[in-house]
């Protein structure tokens, strides 16, 4: 996969964000995506080789759309200025999420505004052994690599049925349970970055079991 050309093409994108623009380099577009797409095969199948929990997810399925859903965000421009995907995908929710663009590029993974069933389910788990989901949070390079879980508007106060005392509070008002590894453009476009994101899906993998088998007791 050529990353440059995908970075090159996603500029030229943001610079000329139109029908027009995007039907005249459709060819180009649908090579590029073509190309990510079976990247994208070949992380699912090496993936899989090393998580016998993983959901295989095809890059079809794992691609996101480029257009923006204007319907709901009406301001926004036609077209992203990135390429998302998310592999593991045993639903929209909880996935590995690949983020390549423009203004910004990253790996993601977690519960990001999850239903309130979802929720309900995590803070459940918090509430029975949130010590675990703190020890791997807090573990050294798990902190070098993610930093701390992204802040989501936490609530104010304790969530229904908890405490304000409860040991584990600080997780119990959280609305979103999610951790990012940013990547530079040099990063992505290196010839090892196959192996890169398998060290990062390898780093994530036991704060993402944690959350998975919270949502499925």
């Amino acid at each position: 996969m050529d990353f440059k050309t995908m970075y090159q093409f996603l500029r030229k994108l943001q610079k000329n964000n139109s029908k027009e623009w995007m039907d005249e380099h459709r060819s180009e577009y649908h090579s590029i995506r073509d190309n990510y797409i079976e990247w994208l095969n070949e992380m699912d199948i090496q993936l899989a080789a090393i998580d016998p929990d993983y959901t295989p997810t095809p890059g079809k399925k794992a691609i996101n759309r480029i257009n923006n859903n204007l319907m709901f965000h009406p301001n926004k421009p036609i077209y992203k200025d990135h390429f998302g995907a998310g592999l593991d995908q045993e639903s929209k929710q909880g996935d590995f999420y690949i983020h390549l663009g423009v203004n910004e590029s990253f790996i993601g993974g977690g519960y990001w505004h999850p239903s309130s069933k979802l929720l309900k389910s995590i803070r459940a788990a918090i509430d029975y052994n949130g010590e675990d989901l703190k020890q791997i949070v807090n573990k050294k390079s798990f902190k070098n690599r993610f930093g701390d879980m992204i802040v989501d508007n936490p609530l104010k106060t304790a969530p229904k049925g908890y405490s304000q005392n409860h040991e584990h509070i600080d997780l119990l008002r959280r609305r979103s349970f999610a951790v990012s590894c940013p990547l530079t453009e040099k990063e992505v476009i290196a010839s090892n970055f196959k192996e890169y994101v398998v060290t990062i899906y390898k780093e994530m993998l036991p704060f993402r079991r944690y959350l998975n088998q919270a949502v499925t007791v």
